[in-house]
């Protein structure tokens, strides 16, 4: 395999095995593959709202609206999770809706690096491409889809309504605004993209430190 591949399909792949795995209590596998292209299909529906953006910012002689594709993308993304997952019996847990969001939009967001690395590209390298979105466009989307999931399962287990208005505005926010700063110097755009990690980060923490948690209070129960 060549290495932009690898970069274009590989680090998506990787990120969804980590986030998998980091689960106590595994997810089916065959719904973790239907999840994934459930993604993918996304991008179809995504495309088509997205093309209006471009034709908005024609319109209006605006040099770049792309910041609003959070605005198509993330509805869409949190559309698949409330249809697809959210009434599955398997959805039993806070940390399943942070699988199943990261996997919904990597997903997406492997299908999009394809079209950016092989298909839309004209001006630069396939490698170079593959690279820089490795390393910016493929963890915005994990990010978000973290995001998303922490708001979701708090809403579902928790039960406050305030929780899923935040899985949906908060992600679009945090892509919009990333979208928003691809034309500023690198410093501000991959120290936004440091901040959106690290963030996200302490989100899947806080999930996987109430796995541990349940994990010994179920030992305790049986000593």
């Amino acid at each position: 395999m060549d290495l932009t591949l690898l970069l274009t399909i590989g680090v998506p792949l990787v990120i969804v095995a980590y986030v998998v795995q980091s689960d106590k209590f595994p997810e089916p596998t065959d719904l973790v593959i239907k999840t994934f292209f459930v993604g993918v299909f996304l991008c179809w529906p995504a495309g088509f709202l997205n093309n209006f953006i471009f034709v908005l910012q024609d319109a209006l002689g605006f040099e770049d609206l792309s910041f609003l594709a959070g605005f198509t993308e993330e509805p869409l993304k949190f559309l698949a999770f409330m249809m697809f997952i959210k009434a599955n019996v398997e959805f039993d847990e806070p940390m399943d809706a942070i699988v199943y969001g990261t996997i919904i939009s990597l997903g997406f967001a492997t299908y999009e690096n394809i079209e950016y690395v092989y298909l839309y590209n004209e001006e630069f390298s396939s490698l170079f491409i593959a690279t820089l979105r490795a390393i910016s466009a493929i963890p915005l989307h994990a990010c978000c889809g973290v995001i998303m999931g922490y708001y979701i399962g708090l809403y579902t287990f928790k039960g406050s309504k305030k929780y899923i208005i935040q899985a949906l505005l908060i992600p679009i926010f945090v892509h919009a605004l990333y979208n928003f700063l691809t034309g500023f110097p690198n410093i501000i755009f991959f120290g936004y993209l440091i901040v959106v990690i690290y963030f996200t980060n302490n989100l899947h923490k806080k999930f996987v430190a109430e796995q541990k948690q349940k994990t010994f209070e179920s030992k305790q129960k049986i000593r």
